[in-house]
């Protein structure tokens, strides 16, 4: 396997281990077992834990934003909406990891914005500002559009976080099939 296959695996394990430890209670130990490498080799390929945590929350983020510009491609109007918030209902279902990498995200450039640490966040904050303008440009640059849409998506997260059902009545605001785990297809 390749340094840059290995990478690549090391940031996949990252993601998991982060969305589920959090920053400060996920060891480098940790990662580097579920990687199946030794923890020298893991600082061959990251300098610091903190370049591991932040390479995977910009995948999490980066992996996002590349479904929902994928999901809402070629279409319009309230459709581009639809279609992006079904896509992201399913990938909150599908894929618990990345939701969870999020929060742990959001929590730890909290945590270091309140310590006084303004350039931990920077990419994070980044690569964020990238989901923003890409979101606004696949909405046709309607900012009560994007901003609804993030409102949404915030409340989805939060949703979901705390483990309310896709059938709970919580959820009633959402389409059917924009809910995690429901059942349908978005729109043709």
């Amino acid at each position: 396997m390749s340094a840059q296959e290995r990478r690549e695996s090391v940031v996949r394990a990252a993601i998991t281990e982060f969305a589920r430890g959090g920053y400060a209670a996920t060891s480098t130990e940790t990662i580097a077992r579920r990687v199946g490498v030794s923890q020298p080799y893991l600082f061959r390929l990251f300098p610091s834990k903190q370049a591991m945590f932040l390479a995977a929350a910009e995948r999490c983020l980066s992996d996002t934003i590349d479904l929902l510009v994928e999901a809402g491609a070629g279409r319009e109007g309230e459709d581009v909406t639809q279609c992006m918030a079904v896509a992201y209902g399913r990938l909150l279902s599908d894929d618990p990891d990345m939701l969870l990498m999020q929060m742990q995200t959001y929590a730890a450039v909290a945590a270091a914005e309140a310590s006084g640490d303004h350039e931990f966040g920077a990419s994070v904050r980044a690569t964020w500002v990238r989901m923003w303008d890409e979101i606004h440009l696949a909405l046709g640059g309607d900012i009560e559009a994007t901003k609804n849409y993030f409102a949404h998506g915030m409340l989805m997260n939060t949703l979901s976080s705390l483990g309310f059902s896709a059938d709970h009545r919580v959820w009633s605001a959402f389409w059917e099939t924009a809910r995690p785990g429901a059942a349908g297809t978005p729109p043709v």
